[in-house]
């Protein structure tokens, strides 16, 4: 069992800048973020695995970097050019197996650990 706890969320104005951490309590191959707005379903930001490799979804690209330090068990998300319709219940996910099967991710359900979520607010 792996046990994940995301930090840094909060309230910014539309461009700024926030960064979020995961630290788990445990070693996984694959650690994702994803995020859920209102009324939305939860969707893949970006996944990182242990060799550093790592993929995001189209509308963050060029805008967010993942990082993962090993040695200390936490995943990063750097959010940068924040927008409006990045607001959003961000969560960290883990898995022991690879992010990807056969070339496509794999989905959320498949994420046997999750955390609680940090809050990130982006106002216009």
């Amino acid at each position: 069992q792996v046990q994940l706890q995301e930090s840094g969320g909060g309230s910014v104005q539309s461009g700024g800048s926030l960064k979020l951490s995961c630290a788990a309590s445990g070693d996984t191959r694959c650690m994702a973020w994803f995020r859920q707005a209102p009324g939305k379903e939860r969707e893949v930001v970006a996944d990182m695995r242990m060799d550093g490799s790592s993929t995001y979804t189209d509308s963050v690209k060029g805008r967010f970097t993942i990082s993962r330090d090993n040695g200390k068990n936490t995943l990063y998300l750097e959010m940068n050019s924040l927008k409006s319709e990045d607001t959003a219940m961000y969560y960290c996910a883990a898995r022991y197996g690879p992010c990807f099967y056969r070339g496509s991710r794999l989905p959320a359900r498949t994420f046997p650990f999750w955390g609680q979520g940090t809050q990130v607010t982006v106002s216009s």
